[in-house]
């Protein structure tokens, strides 16, 4: 048993290296212990010298008994030692690598102690207790409630910021954990649901926004973890662990949010996130790809879409070329989608940054966009009309001449629709596009295709619209097309005189053949309750 005991003890000591360092002073002495009882109770069991012999032979046998016991006890007596000093060695060296204001975060200082009256080795742990404070939350509903600690947590969470400000300090791990944990414990929440309705401009009816009444704790919150992830001290390999996908997916629910203060800080924050860690920018583009498509596809409710939009106006700038497929898809299958909700208003000028910022880095993309823009474009709302013609301008500027081409048709067919509208300002910005000098030399270039299409509209826009407005730039445009090809107007106005024959002859046909039927039936004699055709004749309706 001797043997078994030393060589269980010979066996190298990184046995007892526990895998998590916190419990490791704890297994170091439930070691020492288990060995002490172990060897006590195996000397227990050996006899020992007695102190009255009866025989001579007892003397001898006891003198022989009693050398071989002191030996046996030195022996053990001597392993024990050996092996408690050797405990002893490597608590000492778990000591220096992991100490233990690591481990158990140290000993707590009181969280009411300010910052300078700490020496500059305890300020993380002083952090880490006013951080612990301003972890628990309180009912802001009732305002009178718990008001004193209210009072005690918002002066807390000043100095911490004040501490971030005037110092840099080296964050440690347990520091990183509090700063996270208590943002999370008092950012993250549900919001209750809450019935949209819009005008027809896409704007809330209710214009009065709804503020969250902890935003005198909320903000500091923001502001605490905008400074932390500032912090050049920080590292991202490190801080990874704490501001993970779980953290990163809360954050983006609370773009949800009905208060526009914390919508503008929650921009800086993700802005903050997606600089910082590089390793989570493909999950947040999923995520906020996500919400989009939960947005167009199924509720049409959200309230963040223009902060995230913004965001991402400077994300996709910073894309490198060739663009990624991923990158590609995000424009088709998230960004163009964007111009269906009835909403649109709120959020179009980001996404028209958002696009043109594609454009801008691969301009063939400009006729799928503009094919999408063709798709979703609006028939009876004439605000929303006016929004996607000053974006159809803007993409316009950026179109190359082969990809104009292939969309060109079905564009002016929209446009001509745009320019015998009734609404006046619709019928202005169409006719406004030719102001523009790129779109204008556009259509020139290919002007056998285009102005065929849109010849009628301007003619008659220049001879009757009621708008003065709209009156003078069709005049001014049948001028220029004049000066620029009057062979092309020639045509253009012999197959608008054709066409206007052949109306005329289609009407004429219609109106005798409702005449022929307003007449055969009023020939019909009625019998009961039901008419019956004395004589039965062919009657051909055209249409």
């Amino acid at each position: 048993m001797l043997c078994l005991l030393l060589s269980f003890y010979q066996k190298p000591m990184s046995i007892f290296v526990p895998e998590t360092s916190n419990n490791f002073d704890g297994l170091l002495l439930a070691s020492n212990s288990i060995v002490s009882n172990m060897i006590k109770q195996f000397l227990a069991k050996i006899p020992r010298k007695s102190s009255k012999s009866n025989s001579p032979d007892a003397d001898g046998g006891s003198s022989s008994s009693s050398t071989t016991t002191d030996v046996g006890n030195n022996g053990f007596i001597n392993t024990y030692n050996a092996i408690s000093s050797r405990l002893n060695s490597v608590k000492q060296m778990s000591s220096s690598i992991f100490p233990a204001s690591i481990m158990s975060g140290g000993e707590m200082i009181d969280p009411h102690v300010p910052f300078k009256d700490v020496q500059n080795s305890d300020k993380l742990r002083l952090l880490i207790s006013k951080l612990n404070l301003c972890s628990k939350l309180y009912d802001f509903h009732n305002q009178d409630q718990d008001s004193t600690e209210k009072d005690i947590k918002r002066q807390t969470l000043l100095e911490i910021i004040d501490f971030f400000s005037s110092e840099s300090p080296k964050f440690s791990e347990p520091a990183m954990f509090a700063i996270c944990k208590m943002c999370g414990n008092n950012l993250f929440r549900d919001f209750p649901p809450k019935r949209f309705s819009y005008s027809p401009r896409g704007e809330k009816e209710d214009e009065e926004p709804s503020f969250d009444p902890a935003w005198s704790h909320l903000q500091l919150v923001y502001e605490i973890l905008l400074r932390f992830l500032s912090q050049s001290s920080v590292d991202p390999k490190i801080a990874k662990q704490y501001i993970d996908h779980s953290f990163i997916l809360r954050l983006l629910d609370l773009f949800d949010t009905e208060d526009p203060r914390e919508r503008d800080c929650l921009k800086s924050v993700l802005h903050r996130v997606y600089g910082k860690f590089m390793v989570h920018r493909p999950f947040i583009r999923m995520v906020v790809s996500n919400i989009i498509y939960r947005f167009v596809f199924e509720t049409e409710k959200h309230n963040g879409i223009a902060e995230l939009l913004e965001i991402f106006g400077s994300v996709i700038s910073g894309f490198a070329l060739p663009l990624k497929n991923e990158h590609k898809m995000f424009l088709l299958r998230a960004l163009v989608p964007l111009h269906k909700p009835k909403s649109v208003g709120l959020y179009h000028h980001q996404l028209t940054y958002c696009v043109v910022q594609f454009i801008e880095k691969e301009p063939k993309l400009s006729s799928a966009v503009i094919k999408g823009l063709l798709k979703f474009w609006p028939v009876t709302s004439s605000q929303k009309q006016l929004m996607f013609l000053s974006e159809l301008e803007e993409l316009l500027e950026k179109i190359h001449t082969d990809e104009f081409e292939k969309i060109m048709v079905p564009l002016f067919q929209r446009i001509n629709c745009c320019l015998c509208s009734t609404h006046f300002q619709v019928a202005e910005q169409a006719h406004f596009l030719w102001n523009n000098e790129h779109i204008l030399h556009l259509i020139m270039c290919n002007r056998h295709v285009i102005i065929p299409i849109v010849y009628l509209s301007i003619e008659q826009n220049s001879q009757n619209h009621w708008s003065r407005t709209v009156l003078n730039l069709a005049q001014n445009m049948m001028k220029m097309l004049n000066d620029v090809d009057h062979e092309l107007v020639l045509s253009c106005q012999g197959q608008s005189e054709e066409d206007k024959s052949k109306s005329t002859v289609v009407a004429e046909r219609r109106r005798l053949t409702w005449e022929r039927l307003e007449n055969i039936a009023g020939f019909q004699p009625v019998v009961g309750s039901v008419s019956v055709l004395e004589e039965t004749s062919a009657c051909i309706v055209s249409c």
